[in-house]
Protein backbone atom coordinates (compact mmCIF):
# COMPACT_ATOMS: atom_id res chain seq x y z
CA UNK A 1 0.00 0.00 0.00
CA UNK A 2 2.90 2.59 0.83
CA UNK A 3 4.53 1.92 -2.10
CA UNK A 4 1.21 2.53 -4.47
CA UNK A 5 0.43 5.62 -2.51
CA UNK A 6 4.52 6.67 -3.57
CA UNK A 7 3.51 6.36 -6.96
CA UNK A 8 0.20 8.09 -7.30
CA UNK A 9 2.22 11.11 -5.86
CA UNK A 10 5.16 10.76 -7.77
CA UNK A 11 4.91 13.66 -10.61
CA UNK A 12 4.75 11.77 -13.67
CA UNK A 13 2.68 9.00 -12.69
CA UNK A 14 -0.57 8.87 -15.00
CA UNK A 15 -3.34 10.99 -14.12
CA UNK A 16 -6.29 8.73 -13.80
CA UNK A 17 -5.47 5.79 -11.02
CA UNK A 18 -9.46 5.85 -9.44
CA UNK A 19 -12.61 6.83 -10.54
CA UNK A 20 -12.24 9.57 -8.18
CA UNK A 21 -9.41 11.06 -9.19
CA UNK A 22 -10.67 10.67 -12.63
CA UNK A 23 -13.32 13.33 -11.52
CA UNK A 24 -10.66 15.25 -9.46
CA UNK A 25 -8.43 15.43 -12.87
CA UNK A 26 -11.47 16.32 -15.49
CA UNK A 27 -13.40 18.73 -13.31
CA UNK A 28 -11.34 21.68 -13.06
CA UNK A 29 -10.85 22.03 -16.93
CA UNK A 30 -14.78 21.72 -17.12
CA UNK A 31 -15.15 24.13 -14.25
CA UNK A 32 -12.64 26.93 -16.07
CA UNK A 33 -14.15 26.21 -19.62
CA UNK A 34 -17.72 27.01 -18.14
CA UNK A 35 -16.07 30.10 -16.27
CA UNK A 36 -14.71 31.17 -19.24
CA UNK A 37 -17.92 30.76 -21.57
CA UNK A 38 -19.83 32.59 -18.62
CA UNK A 39 -17.25 35.44 -18.62
CA UNK A 40 -17.31 35.66 -22.36
CA UNK A 41 -21.05 35.73 -22.55
CA UNK A 42 -20.82 38.25 -20.12
CA UNK A 43 -18.70 40.63 -21.85
CA UNK A 44 -19.97 39.78 -25.55
CA UNK A 45 -24.02 39.90 -24.38
CA UNK A 46 -24.56 42.26 -21.75
CA UNK A 47 -21.15 44.32 -21.58
CA UNK A 48 -22.54 45.74 -25.02
CA UNK A 49 -26.18 45.81 -24.47
CA UNK A 50 -25.01 47.62 -21.56
CA UNK A 51 -22.44 50.07 -23.66
CA UNK A 52 -25.33 50.54 -26.30
CA UNK A 53 -27.86 51.77 -23.43
CA UNK A 54 -25.58 53.85 -21.99
CA UNK A 55 -25.15 55.76 -25.49
CA UNK A 56 -28.69 56.03 -25.84
CA UNK A 57 -28.57 57.70 -22.47
CA UNK A 58 -25.70 59.94 -22.83
CA UNK A 59 -27.85 60.76 -26.05
CA UNK A 60 -30.95 61.50 -24.29
CA UNK A 61 -29.15 63.22 -21.63
CA UNK A 62 -30.42 67.02 -22.36
CA UNK A 63 -31.66 68.99 -19.40
CA UNK A 64 -35.17 69.21 -19.24
CA UNK A 65 -37.70 71.53 -16.90
CA UNK A 66 -39.75 68.83 -15.09
CA UNK A 67 -42.82 70.90 -13.59
CA UNK A 68 -45.30 69.05 -10.84
CA UNK A 69 -48.41 69.76 -11.93
CA UNK A 70 -51.25 68.13 -9.62
CA UNK A 71 -51.13 64.92 -7.36
CA UNK A 72 -54.18 63.05 -6.27
CA UNK A 73 -54.46 60.42 -3.66
CA UNK A 74 -56.57 57.50 -5.45
CA UNK A 75 -58.40 54.55 -4.31
CA UNK A 76 -59.02 51.17 -4.86
CA UNK A 77 -61.83 49.25 -3.10
CA UNK A 78 -60.23 45.38 -2.35
CA UNK A 79 -61.36 42.62 -0.27
CA UNK A 80 -61.03 43.71 3.34
CA UNK A 81 -60.84 47.20 3.05
CA UNK A 82 -59.70 50.02 0.54
CA UNK A 83 -56.54 49.90 -1.28
CA UNK A 84 -55.08 54.27 -0.96
CA UNK A 85 -52.46 55.12 -3.99
CA UNK A 86 -51.32 58.19 -5.49
CA UNK A 87 -51.59 60.01 -9.20
CA UNK A 88 -49.20 62.35 -10.52
CA UNK A 89 -49.56 64.70 -13.59
CA UNK A 90 -45.88 66.08 -14.87
CA UNK A 91 -45.19 68.25 -17.46
CA UNK A 92 -41.58 68.27 -18.97
CA UNK A 93 -40.12 70.19 -21.85
CA UNK A 94 -36.75 71.48 -22.51
CA UNK A 95 -37.34 75.21 -22.71
CA UNK A 96 -36.58 75.45 -26.29
CA UNK A 97 -40.23 74.41 -27.67
CA UNK A 98 -40.22 70.72 -26.86
CA UNK A 99 -42.70 69.68 -24.31
CA UNK A 100 -44.69 67.06 -23.07
CA UNK A 101 -46.97 65.64 -20.20
CA UNK A 102 -48.18 62.50 -18.50
CA UNK A 103 -49.31 60.83 -15.37
CA UNK A 104 -48.62 58.23 -13.27
CA UNK A 105 -50.11 56.02 -10.90
CA UNK A 106 -48.50 54.21 -7.75
CA UNK A 107 -48.38 53.38 -3.57
CA UNK A 108 -45.92 56.15 -3.24
CA UNK A 109 -45.82 59.80 -4.57
CA UNK A 110 -42.16 59.12 -5.70
CA UNK A 111 -42.79 56.40 -8.26
CA UNK A 112 -45.82 58.20 -9.32
CA UNK A 113 -44.02 60.82 -10.07
CA UNK A 114 -41.13 59.15 -11.56
CA UNK A 115 -43.43 56.85 -13.44
CA UNK A 116 -45.90 60.22 -14.73
CA UNK A 117 -42.02 61.91 -16.17
CA UNK A 118 -41.12 58.93 -17.90
CA UNK A 119 -44.06 59.02 -19.68
CA UNK A 120 -43.93 62.56 -20.24
CA UNK A 121 -40.29 62.89 -22.14
CA UNK A 122 -41.66 59.77 -24.62
CA UNK A 123 -45.04 62.14 -25.32
CA UNK A 124 -42.52 65.18 -26.12
CA UNK A 125 -43.76 67.11 -29.28
CA UNK A 126 -42.00 70.17 -30.78
CA UNK A 127 -43.79 73.48 -31.13
CA UNK A 128 -42.68 76.05 -33.24
CA UNK A 129 -41.99 79.43 -31.62
CA UNK A 130 -41.84 83.04 -33.03
CA UNK A 131 -38.42 84.48 -32.11
CA UNK A 132 -38.00 81.62 -29.37
CA UNK A 133 -40.28 84.01 -26.80
CA UNK A 134 -43.99 83.56 -28.27
CA UNK A 135 -46.65 81.79 -30.83
CA UNK A 136 -46.74 82.65 -34.40
CA UNK A 137 -50.69 82.90 -34.14
CA UNK A 138 -53.53 82.43 -31.86
CA UNK A 139 -55.17 79.07 -31.44
CA UNK A 140 -58.00 77.50 -29.56
CA UNK A 141 -58.19 73.90 -28.04
CA UNK A 142 -60.58 71.87 -26.58
CA UNK A 143 -60.85 68.76 -24.32
CA UNK A 144 -63.99 67.82 -22.69
CA UNK A 145 -65.41 70.56 -20.95
CA UNK A 146 -61.98 72.33 -21.33
CA UNK A 147 -61.49 75.45 -23.18
CA UNK A 148 -58.47 77.20 -23.71
CA UNK A 149 -57.46 80.39 -25.77
CA UNK A 150 -53.64 80.93 -26.18
CA UNK A 151 -52.68 84.23 -27.98
CA UNK A 152 -49.03 85.66 -29.10
CA UNK A 153 -47.92 88.70 -26.93
CA UNK A 154 -44.99 91.47 -27.68
CA UNK A 155 -41.81 91.12 -25.78
CA UNK A 156 -42.11 92.28 -22.06
CA UNK A 157 -45.59 90.92 -21.73
CA UNK A 158 -44.67 87.99 -19.56
CA UNK A 159 -47.09 84.61 -19.34
CA UNK A 160 -50.38 85.41 -18.42
CA UNK A 161 -51.87 82.15 -17.78
CA UNK A 162 -52.71 80.32 -14.80
CA UNK A 163 -52.25 77.03 -12.97
CA UNK A 164 -51.35 74.24 -15.46
CA UNK A 165 -51.07 76.19 -18.14
CA UNK A 166 -48.63 78.00 -16.86
CA UNK A 167 -46.33 75.13 -16.22
CA UNK A 168 -46.55 73.89 -20.02
CA UNK A 169 -45.47 77.53 -21.08
CA UNK A 170 -42.49 77.44 -18.98
CA UNK A 171 -41.64 74.41 -19.86
CA UNK A 172 -41.99 74.67 -23.16
CA UNK A 173 -39.83 77.98 -23.38
CA UNK A 174 -43.10 80.62 -24.09
CA UNK A 175 -41.47 84.17 -22.73
CA UNK A 176 -44.90 85.90 -23.72
CA UNK A 177 -48.09 84.76 -23.88
CA UNK A 178 -51.33 85.85 -22.95
CA UNK A 179 -53.74 82.74 -22.51
CA UNK A 180 -58.24 81.85 -21.07
CA UNK A 181 -59.55 78.99 -19.72
CA UNK A 182 -63.23 78.34 -20.08
CA UNK A 183 -65.40 75.70 -18.39
CA UNK A 184 -63.63 72.94 -15.82
CA UNK A 185 -61.16 73.81 -14.22
CA UNK A 186 -59.52 69.99 -14.10
CA UNK A 187 -56.00 70.08 -14.34
CA UNK A 188 -56.04 66.92 -16.81
CA UNK A 189 -58.34 68.71 -19.39
CA UNK A 190 -56.45 72.53 -19.17
CA UNK A 191 -53.62 70.28 -20.05
CA UNK A 192 -54.99 68.35 -23.02
CA UNK A 193 -56.48 71.58 -24.42
CA UNK A 194 -53.83 73.47 -23.92
CA UNK A 195 -51.84 70.54 -26.12
CA UNK A 196 -54.63 70.88 -28.65
CA UNK A 197 -54.13 74.49 -29.26
CA UNK A 198 -50.35 74.04 -29.68
CA UNK A 199 -50.59 71.38 -31.70
CA UNK A 200 -52.41 74.19 -34.11
CA UNK A 201 -49.07 76.11 -34.51
CA UNK A 202 -48.16 76.37 -37.76
CA UNK A 203 -44.79 78.75 -38.84
CA UNK A 204 -44.57 80.83 -42.24
CA UNK A 205 -41.92 77.95 -43.04
CA UNK A 206 -43.91 75.39 -42.72
CA UNK A 207 -46.65 77.13 -44.86
CA UNK A 208 -44.30 78.24 -47.52
CA UNK A 209 -42.76 75.42 -48.12
CA UNK A 210 -45.90 73.34 -47.91
CA UNK A 211 -47.46 75.52 -50.52
CA UNK A 212 -44.29 76.01 -52.49
CA UNK A 213 -43.35 79.28 -52.29
CA UNK A 214 -40.99 82.12 -50.15
CA UNK A 215 -41.77 83.13 -46.82
CA UNK A 216 -41.23 86.61 -48.08
CA UNK A 217 -44.04 86.00 -50.31
CA UNK A 218 -46.19 84.95 -47.93
CA UNK A 219 -45.60 88.25 -45.50
CA UNK A 220 -46.28 90.66 -48.38
CA UNK A 221 -49.68 90.14 -48.81
CA UNK A 222 -49.74 91.81 -45.61
CA UNK A 223 -49.10 94.70 -47.31
CA UNK A 224 -45.79 95.13 -46.23
CA UNK A 225 -43.17 96.30 -48.92
CA UNK A 226 -40.81 93.51 -50.02
CA UNK A 227 -37.85 94.79 -48.52
CA UNK A 228 -39.12 94.16 -44.97
CA UNK A 229 -40.76 91.30 -46.16
CA UNK A 230 -37.52 90.07 -46.96
CA UNK A 231 -36.09 91.05 -43.58
CA UNK A 232 -38.87 89.55 -41.35
CA UNK A 233 -38.41 86.36 -43.50
CA UNK A 234 -35.04 86.21 -42.81
CA UNK A 235 -35.84 86.87 -39.31
CA UNK A 236 -37.94 83.93 -38.68
CA UNK A 237 -35.80 80.72 -37.05
CA UNK A 238 -38.90 78.48 -37.66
Amino acid sequence: MADENEIQAQPGAPAAVTGGEQTEARGPGRGRGRGGDRNRGERGGRGRRDDRRGNRDEEQGEELIEKLVHINRVSKTVKGGKRFGFAALVVVGDGKGRAGFGHGKAREVPEAISKATASAKKAMVRIPLKEGRTLHHDGLGHFGAGKVTVRSAPAGTGIIAGGPMRAVFESLGVADVVTKSNGTSNPYNMIRATFEALGEQTSPKSVAQRRGKKVADLLRRGGASAEVAQADAEAIAE
